[in-house]
Order: C-alpha cells, then structure tokens, then sequence
C-alpha cells in the first residue's frame, strides 16, 4: 500500500480571530515537539470539538467533530502557495493538524484508511475554505483562489485512538473502489455541482453534508 512521512503534529491554541465579528479560533497552528494523543472527539458541539488533544476548535457548529477530527495537508501543496504566493508557510499555517510528506492527500480517497503508529485514520471529505482562513492569509481573493485550485486537503475521522508525533510512517491500509477522490469530492460540491450525482458510489463514505447535497442533487427532476 502507499505510503507517506508525517512532517509534522500542529495544535492550536484560542486566539482571537482575524475575521471581523467572529468566534475566537485555533486557526493559527504551530508544530509541536513531543507526541500528540489523537481520539474521537465525539458529535460536533458536544464534545471537545478536535480530535487531537491540545488542539482549539471555536466555531463548533461548522468544524470538528467525529466527521472532522483531524486535518491533513500535504507538505508538497504548502510548497505550492510558497512559490505561487511568494510567501514562507511553515507547517499548521493552514490549520492543518498533520502535515504530510510524500504523500498525495487531495487524491486520497473517501473512505481510505490511514495507520500512523497505534492511530487509524479514516478519510471523511474536503476542507471548504471560510472567511477565517482568508483573514489570516490576507490574499485578495483567497477563498476563489484556494477554491479553483481543487487541492483542500483531507478530513478524517478516528477509527482507533493512539499517539502520533513527527517523524512517523503514514500507511494507507484500505483504499475503497469507487475511485472517488477528496479533490473530486470538493469540485462536486462546488465548482463542478454537475458531479454530485457521480458522489452516490462513495457511499457509505459520504460526509453527511456532501451526502445531503447528492441527496439533493438525485431528488431534481
């Protein structure tokens, strides 16, 4: 099976948001130097809200959760922005709690299974760019920008519970067969909407919102 590297374990701490009018954030992200417990945090807003101890999630109603425990980016995709933002992006800029090497995240497929060390991993559904992360990155037109380049990053659920530090093997276990991928998933849901029917052979891998809008989608006439 494929592998990959976890470059680095990234929690944040609460902090007042960029945006105008809005939660306080864990946005803000940092590497840390010592092993990271990683556990199902429960339904959104009932519990801690990240799946990864020490992590601040503020705006509960639309992140964290069971189905958004833990964030994954690729390391090779910062490099991107990098170059074509003329910036440096150290790890967890983007929120992300596990920054990934080697490894293509964004074609990743729903329902994919990940084993780092003790901790299995399941892959949920795409990251959508809000107006807290455009703050931070203070780019015009962020949010289009990241949108039309399709490359968001993974969700995952936890499956098992465990430790999980920089430097560690990432391996994909399980790969379904529908060949849906976290790209695709985004584009379907919102550049490409004319793909959401395509989305029903993820099932039962759907993220409960990609799910309510397939659902939608096949009820049209």
């Amino acid at each position: 099976m494929s592998s990959g590297t976890v470059m680095s374990v990234n929690t944040g701490s609460r902090q007042q948001n960029p945006a105008p009018n809005s939660l306080d954030t864990g946005i803000h992200k940092g590497p840390v130097d010592h092993a990271v417990e990683i556990r199902d945090p429960g339904m959104r807003g009932d519990g801690p809200g990240s799946g990864v101890i020490g992590d601040y999630i503020g705006d509960d109603r639309h992140h964290g959760g069971e189905h958004q425990a833990v964030y994954a980016f690729a390391r090779e995709e910062l490099d991107h922005w990098e170059s074509e933002l003329g910036l440096t992006i150290p790890p967890g800029t983007f929120g992300e709690n596990l920054t990934i090497g080697d490894y293509d995240v964004d074609s990743a497929l729903l329902g994919e299974i990940w084993r780092i060390g003790e901790v299995r991993l399941q892959v949920t559904g795409a990251r959508t760019p809000c107006r807290t992360f455009a703050a931070v990155m203070q780019h015009q037109g962020w949010v289009k920008t990241f949108t039309q380049r399709a490359r968001t990053g993974a969700y995952l659920r936890v499956l098992e519970a465990g430790e999980v530090k920089a430097g560690m093997d990432l391996t994909v276990e399980f790969r379904p067969d529908h060949g849906i991928t976290v790209s695709q998933s985004f584009r379907a849901a919102t550049t490409q909407q004319s793909l959401l029917p395509e989305m029903v052979a993820a099932e039962p891998y759907l993220h409960p919102e990609l799910r309510r809008r397939v659902e939608q989608a096949l009820a049209r006439p």
